[in-house]
């Protein structure tokens, strides 16, 4: 509708998710809704990506305001990405200027002044440069980047919302299967390997050092990529476990790499960003093991389980992704642009965190990896230190709703929008 002196034109809002999902990103969607419709005299309608910054570009927009006020709380409690997300990584402007500029001749199209991307280091980039083409082009898109990782690698911010939910998946799962082991070492499997996200950063491996209270507790060995592998030494730590408690239990980060900086899983391909595409550091640490001791082992690979986990999601995890998507809109609509909101530590014991922001160029194409005062001096373990950081992050639970013994899910209507350009545009 034009505006008129009587009813101004609101402007609308684009929301998308990228890359891989987590168990809460939702709930970050349900905020940036919520708030959205909370500030409707501000904002007009909040527009969503199908299948991430793909809908932009090929103008496959969803109209959120068609979702129901109960669909939106849904999301808090269901996983995955219920608008779709995308692994489509946009290069430099010089590179892809046809692209950027796509995306504004989108938005121009729809009277979309607001844009909020919920992702991690490379959607935060992708951010930050449509914050530089729209005013280049004279659109002016206020931009505000969302955090969402399960790797807990954006700088700044003291964790990442996904983080904390895979942490309390992997935690968990450590301290089950060890149980599990244990109980049958005596005749059967002496080690057992659980192989977990983490390219570059150690984060969701260290998690999996929350699983043992005490000395002697599995895990009895974490590898992290931040501490280079040592073939012999991890063969040695193995043999000494088994000797001494009957059985072996290892966490390993799937970025676990040589002293070279050569994956221990490199399959030699590529992803859609360019990410060494890696093939299974479990199965090569089992027969490493196999060869040199004879140990009967098993190994798991926790893989999508760990981030589609919302059964077990930690209740800090899922209140932090819904304060940082209400955080996002309020952030906006008080002028401030290219900026990240951020959560900030007040104290660990008790737990207390409140929500500040910070420029995305100061996130952008930046990882944070895990400290050395987080790591055991011998790299196969957290220390007291990484303890105090992580275990407030797995607190609390936030148990979905059940119907028929399985977790209540919702599906969204995901109501199209007409389009506007007559260009098609092909990814």
């Amino acid at each position: 509708m034009p505006a008129t002196k009587d009813k101004p034109s609101r402007p609308n809002a684009f929301y998308a998710q990228s890359g891989g999902v987590t168990s809460v990103i939702n709930a970050s969607a349900a905020g940036v809704i919520d708030a959205c419709r909370r500030h409707r005299g501000r904002i007009g309608k909040l527009y969503a990506g199908r299948d991430g910054i793909v809908g932009a570009l090929t103008e496959d927009l969803i109209d959120t305001s068609k979702e129901t006020a109960a669909a939106v709380r849904a999301l808090k409690w269901t996983p995955s990405g219920a608008f779709g997300s995308a692994r489509y990584k946009l290069k430099d402007l010089e590179k892809d200027r046809a692209k950027y500029e796509r995306l504004i001749e989108v938005f121009r199209a729809h009277d979309i002044r607001y844009f909020f991307y919920n992702g991690g280091n490379d959607s935060m980039d992708t951010a930050h440069k449509v914050s530089q083409i729209s005013d280049q082009m004279g659109y002016h898109v206020t931009c505000v980047g969302i955090p969402k990782t399960v790797d807990n690698d954006l700088p700044v911010t003291d964790c990442c919302p996904g983080f904390g939910s895979v942490a309390k998946y992997v935690a968990v799962s450590t301290r089950e299967a060890a149980m599990d082991v244990a109980s049958m070492a005596r005749t059967s499997t002496k080690v057992f390997i659980l192989e977990v996200m983490g390219r570059h950063a150690g984060w969701i491996a260290a998690a999996g050092g929350l699983a043992g209270r005490k000395a002697g507790e599995a895990p009895h060995i974490i590898l992290f990529p931040e501490i280079a592998f040592d073939q012999a030494r991890f063969l040695a730590r193995v043999k000494e476990c088994v000797e001494r408690y009957g059985y072996c239990v290892v966490v390993a980060s799937e970025g676990t790499r040589s002293a070279d900086g050569r994956f221990l899983a490199d399959m030699g391909t590529r992803d859609a960003f360019g990410h060494v595409q890696l093939g299974g550091v479990a199965p090569t640490l089992a027969t490493m093991v196999k060869e040199a001791h004879g140990y009967k082992f098993h190994w798991a690979l926790a893989d999508y389980l760990q981030r589609a986990a919302r059964h077990i999601a930690s209740k800090v995890d899922v209140e932090q992704a819904y304060a940082v998507g209400r955080a996002a809109v309020e952030l906006a609509l008080a002028g401030q642009n290219a900026v990240m909101p951020v959560i900030v530590r007040r104290s660990s014991r008790p737990y207390r965190w409140t929500i500040g922001s910070t420029d995305i160029a100061d996130v952008a194409n930046k990882e944070k990896m895990v400290p050395r005062h987080y790591i055991t001096a011998d790299g196969f373990g957290i220390t007291a230190a990484g303890r105090r950081y992580l275990l407030p992050l797995i607190g609390g639970e936030s148990y979905p709703p059940y119907k028929d013994g399985l977790p209540d899910y919702v599906v969204l209507r995901k109501a199209r929008v007409r389009r506007k350009l007559k260009t098609n545009f092909v990814i």
